[in-house]
């Protein structure tokens, strides 16, 4: 063999080994990689390839799964009342990454978690049978606060404060998740889903925070009982009607120039709801005491699930007493959610203790048998006193009584809440967001139930923009449903 045919045969023995070494890496190292990439048609097929497992709403699916005509994806998800659980369950598409619950338990749902795997199916390397997830949704619930909010822009959450259980989640405008079930279909819908102005995919019961205007008077009043700024509801405050703005000439006003709220007491100021007392009682304390006692709440949490992660509700750092001020009334960077005012109201009306809120009861593998349990009441813990518990509850009975809160009362029941108008755009030149949060204790029972509402934009003229208006009867509709339950 001459010496040119000789380093040809070794270069292209290199090649070939190169080759071989190639394929060894990528069927070995990357093998795993590739089979798991979103982009991999194969996992679709097999995620697809049977029904896939159920969420459960007071003991019925309200998910299922139905036989494709034709290509390779056998089966794809339907719902039962779609629109009314979308902020819940989210969708399972054949073309879209899933959401909700439906991402969160994807695994379980369509059989490749391993917690489902008996030994027959290990041993035929079969799938397993689909697992269930059971929710702590009421029907009842869900469907009075989505049928009160009815056309409106907003969100509603109900809990439970004895146990946590998350009894409604409704946000509206709302979509249909079946008509992102089909890939053959599902991207039209999802072109004209994504391009709808009042973005219908947004959670807004858990994932858009907002100013929540004067429902925050509740944390900054919990600051100042439990810091003994004042030492009851009934004190006399120090606070001058208008409230000029530290460092600046800016004068606070408040809604009612003819309200009590010259040194009115947290009752009365709760009753009116006076910017003058909370702002300045805001400033009196220092935004480092505020935050403490928000953060107590929940705010400023990166990591609230239930299991769904919430968005974020933000208290501010760094402000100059003028800002202070703001953030005492619920404005300048103060921003919550529905669920995180509700969990304010709910700590509130189970004296001063909140349950972890949780929207998933227990994870059932295919024969019912429980993977996770999710006790309810399990974490708890304490966020203020039982005194002050006690006497929020009693100045937010007095605002549903006596003050702004006139339309959540409910014959049969002990309501307390209060009512938010919070500022939207510069200078407010944009429509105001309405806010209701509230608790209600029935009569005979005792059963509890808290509840928070935002109206982000409706149909009323701007004049006729108030939580009272617009918030509390959507809240009121759901508690009665809960209590009458």
């Amino acid at each position: 063999m001459n010496k040119t045919i000789r380093h040809a045969s070794v270069f292209i023995l290199l090649l070939v080994f190169a080759l071989l070494v190639r394929a060894t890496w990528v069927q070995f190292h990357e093998g795993r990689a590739l089979a798991d990439d979103s982009d991999n048609r194969r996992n679709a097929i097999e995620t697809y390839a049977e029904p896939l497992g159920d969420i459960i709403v007071a003991g019925e699916p309200v998910t299922g799964s139905a036989r494709t005509e034709g290509g390779d994806l056998a089966h794809k998800r339907t719902y039962d009342n779609g629109p009314l659980y979308a902020a819940v369950t989210g969708y399972a598409s054949q073309a879209y990454a899933p959401t909700q619950l439906e991402g969160i338990y994807e695994d379980v749902l369509n059989g490749t978690d391993p917690r489902l795997k008996t030994v027959m199916d290990t041993v035929t390397d079969r799938r397993a049978d689909p697992g269930d997830v059971v929710t702590t949704v009421d029907p009842a619930v869900q469907k009075a606060a989505y049928e009160a909010l009815g056309d409106k822009k907003g969100a509603a959450v109900a809990i439970d404060p004895k146990t946590g259980r998350i009894l409604a989640a409704v946000s509206t405008p709302s979509y249909d998740p079946t008509t992102l079930t089909d890939a053959n279909t599902a991207g039209e819908a999802w072109r004209k889903l994504t391009g709808d102005p009042d973005k219908p995919l947004t959670n807004r019961a858990l994932r858009q925070p907002l100013p929540p205007g004067s429902t925050f008077k509740l944390v900054v009043a919990a600051a100042a009982l439990e810091d003994g700024l004042y030492t009851s509801v009934d004190a006399r405050t120090d606070s001058p009607d208008p409230y000029t703005l530290p460092g600046t000439v800016t004068d606070l006003t408040n809604e009612n120039p003819n309200a009590p709220c010259e040194d009115a007491s947290i009752r009365v100021a709760l009753q009116y709801s006076c910017n003058n007392v909370f702002a300045k009682m805001a400033v009196d304390l220092g935004q480092d005491k505020v935050r403490a006692t928000a953060e107590k709440f929940g705010f400023n949490d990166e990591k609230q699930d239930v299991p769904v992660r919430a968005h974020t509700s933000v208290y501010p750092s760094d402000m100059v007493p003028s800002q202070t001020a703001l953030t005492g009334i619920g404005q300048f960077d103060v921003t919550a959610t529905p669920l995180q005012m509700a969990m304010v109201t709910a700590a509130l009306a189970n004296d001063g203790e909140l349950v972890s809120p949780h929207m998933v009861s227990r994870v059932t593998d295919g024969d019912g048998d429980v993977l996770e349990d999710h006790d309810d009441g399990a974490a708890t813990k304490r966020i203020v006193s039982s005194s002050t518990a006690e006497q929020l509850r009693s100045a937010m009975e007095t605002v549903v009584e006596e003050g702004t809160g006139s339309n959540a009362r409910m014959s049969g029941a002990t309501v307390g809440g209060k009512t938010g108008t919070a500022q939207h755009g510069e200078n407010n030149s944009k429509m105001p967001y309405a806010w209701f949060t509230s608790y209600a204790t029935s009569d005979s029972t005792g059963e509890q139930v808290a509840v928070a509402v935002m109206v982000e934009q409706s149909d009323a003229a701007r004049s006729e923009i108030s939580g009272n208006g617009l918030a509390a009867p959507v809240a009121r509709a759901a508690m009665e449903a809960a209590l009458r339950d």
